[in-house]
């Protein structure tokens, strides 16, 4: 875990209190967590839990900013890095270096994240470990991508209902995001 684990226990903390049916799903990564600030080390043994962070952004109508991957288009998502201070903080950084983003907001009370999804071990590329995604709601212009990004095909303005991670989908329903 990169991002310092109190922050981590933090925002998960208050996640939880909002989501309170995901407990039992988000426990491991909580006392991983937890156990790395009590002993300030690793003792997972290659087994920790991996975090990413990744930045779901949504224009004036609605859609979702997605970035071009080998496979089509993806959400801005990556592990956070050494200098990241904060989950959100590093998916922002994510848009800002895939994309040039710069000029997003969060709406008030959704500074949180506002899905944590996890993928268990040998469904992703990092092996016998849990993965947790920390996904953050953010406003943008359309824009605010550097047009270049449009127009050579290197991200593309999506409606939600292309994005491929159902949870995300089903998030973005339930905030009834064209109403945001």
């Amino acid at each position: 875990m990169t991002v310092e684990g109190g922050h981590i226990i933090r925002e998960l903390s208050s996640y939880l209190n909002e989501h309170p049916a995901e407990k039992a799903a988000l426990m491991p990564l909580y006392d991983a967590a937890r156990g790395h600030v009590q002993r300030r080390l690793c003792n997972h043994e290659g087994r920790c839990p991996v975090v990413t962070t990744g930045a779901v952004v949504v224009d004036e109508g609605g859609r979702v900013l997605s970035l071009r991957h080998a496979a089509g288009f993806a959400l801005a998502e990556a592990e956070p890095e050494a200098h990241d201070e904060s989950l959100s903080g590093a998916a922002l950084r994510i848009l800002a270096e895939e994309v040039g983003v710069r000029d997003v907001w969060t709406e008030p009370g959704l500074e949180g994240p506002f899905l944590v999804d996890v993928t268990p071990p040998g469904r992703h590329r990092y092996g016998p470990r849990h993965r947790f995604g920390f996904r953050y709601l953010f406003r943008a212009h359309s824009g605010a991508v550097f047009p270049s990004m449009i127009e050579t095909g290197a991200a593309a303005w999506m409606p939600p209902a292309h994005i491929g991670i159902n949870s995300v989908r089903q998030r973005l329903r339930d905030f009834a995001v064209d109403a945001l």
